[in-house]
Formats: C-alpha cells, sequence, structure tokens
C-alpha cells in the first residue's frame, strides 16, 4: 500500500527565549512548544494529507498565537483540500482569521504568520507558501526549492534576508495575500523537506542536501536540527521531512 511517512521536530533554538513555530501533520498540531525527539507518522495514501510549517512572525505580538491558528485551521481542512482552488481557499481562509482574532483582542493587534506546506493527494503534491518558509524536493541532484520566496533580494554580502514582503496577518488592516500554489507528480521514494527560516538561516542549502544524502527520516530529522544548533540556533527551528513510499 502506497504512504506518507511524515517526520517532524520543533525547538526553540538558542537564543529566542520561547517558540512561536507551529505545524500540522494531518490531523496531528504541534503549536509553540518543544519536541524532545523526532516524531514519525505514517498514513495511507488517498485522503488529501496536509503538512504544514508556519512561523510566527518575530517583534510582533503574539506569533505564537498567529501560527497555532493557522495549522490548526489548515488541519481541520486538510481532508477537502483536493485541488489547487481549494488550498488557495483555505490560505485566504486562514489569513482572514488572523486579521479576526487581531481585531478581536486588542494585544494581538499585527501578529502574523509565515506559513509553508504540501497536500499529499494519491498521485501529485500540492505545494503552497505564503511568506519564507520553505519547500525543497530532495533528489539525486541535489535540493529544489519548490516553494516561492515572499522577500527581498538580501543586503549585499548575505545570503538571506529576515524581511517579507507577504504573510498571513501582521497588519494594522486587513491586507488579501496571494498564496503561492504549485501541483507535481509525486513517485515512490520521493523526498521532502518543508521547515521555516530558523533551519534554512543558519544552514546553507548544500549542508542541507549533503546531510539528506546521507539520513532519512528521524535520523535526518535529528542531523538537521543538530546543524542549525551547531551554527548557532538562531531562530525557532521547526521541520517536516515527508517521504512517499509505497
Amino acid at each position: 500500500m502506497a504512504y506518507a511517512a511524515v517526520t517532524a521536530l520543533s525547538h526553540v533554538g538558542l537564543v529566542r527565549e520561547h517558540n512561536e513555530d507551529s505545524l500540522a501533520v494531518g490531523p496531528w498540531t504541534l503549536c509553540g512548544t518543544v519536541t524532545e525527539s523526532p516524531q514519525t507518522l505514517v498514513f495511507p495514501l488517498g485522503t488529501p494529507l496536509v503538512v504544514a510549517v508556519a512561523d510566527g512572525l518575530g517583534g510582533q505580538p503574539a506569533g505564537e498565537v498567529a501560527s497555532a491558528l493557522v495549522v490548526r485551521r489548515l488541519s481541520a481542512l486538510g481532508p477537502a483540500l483536493d485541488g489547487e482552488d481549494a488550498v488557495r481557499d483555505a490560505v485566504a481562509h486562514c489569513n482572514r482569521a488572523v486579521y479576526a482574532a487581531a481585531d478581536a483582542d486588542p494585544e494581538l493587534l499585527t501578529m502574523g504568520t509565515t506559513v509553508a506546506g504540501a497536500v499529499v493527494l494519491a498521485e501529485s503534491l500540492l505545494v503552497f507558501n505564503v511568506g519564507d518558509s520553505k519547500v525543497y524536493a530532495m533528489s539525486d541532484d541535489g535540493l529544489r526549492q519548490l516553494s516561492t520566496d515572499d522577500s527581498p533580494p538580501p543586503p549585499p554580502g548575505r545570503r538571506t534576508t529576515s524581511a517579507v514582503t507577504q504573510t498571513l496577518g501582521g497588519g494594522l488592516a486587513f491586507t488579501t495575500v496571494t498564496p503561492h500554489v504549485t501541483a507535481s507528480a509525486h513517485s515512490a521514494g520521493d523526498r521532502f523537506l518543508l521547515c521555516s527560516d530558523g533551519l534554512t538561516d543558519p544552514v546553507p542549502d548544500d549542508d542541507l542536501a549533503s546531510l539528506l544524502r546521507v539520513y532519512d527520516d528521524g535520523r535526518a530529522a535529528f542531523e538537521l536540527w543538530k546543524a542549525a544548533i551547531d551554527a548557532g540556533g538562531p531562530d525557532n527551528i521547526t521541520l517536516a521531512l515527508l517521504r512517499i513510499g509505497a
């Protein structure tokens, strides 16, 4: 039987006081907390399976509230996400929900989050994102980014930037979003990495690819986390490794 194996991990890092990242793996969500070790869940292919990482906006209130709200909504909507339009509608719904929650509580005003995810269908994968959290495909040729960063070019001499041009929520007044959504076929053996920038900012793509060539599932998740920690762990680190099996 064809299946999807998802290994997930979330950690505060070495600098931040608390974790503003959240993630969803099907009906399972992990919000603003820390996993002691990578967790692997296995799902038969058929019903749409949503896997998503949300990174609450630092420097603004209640990032953990915004990211948790989004992954919980996506988790609940997941079984109905059977096409690109359904995914776009779900992301737009999450954006409205973040603004509505912020409008209802002055302490949440301007809270926001990025999101990056994939919906696993029986024969295809729907990749989506808003912001700079990422989705990659791993193959023999290396790591290929499938998501599209909503961020300006980094300053001269720097590899990354913390600025984002599009988020769910994050403003004083409601702003619509245009999620990036793409569809592609998948087959047994395909592997994907979904993560917040707490992994990709300190660890270059070539280093991520080198680790994923050697390791898989729980050991891969641990080694990726360790690479971010060894690089200083400057931000929350959340990742999900998705593998298609048969």
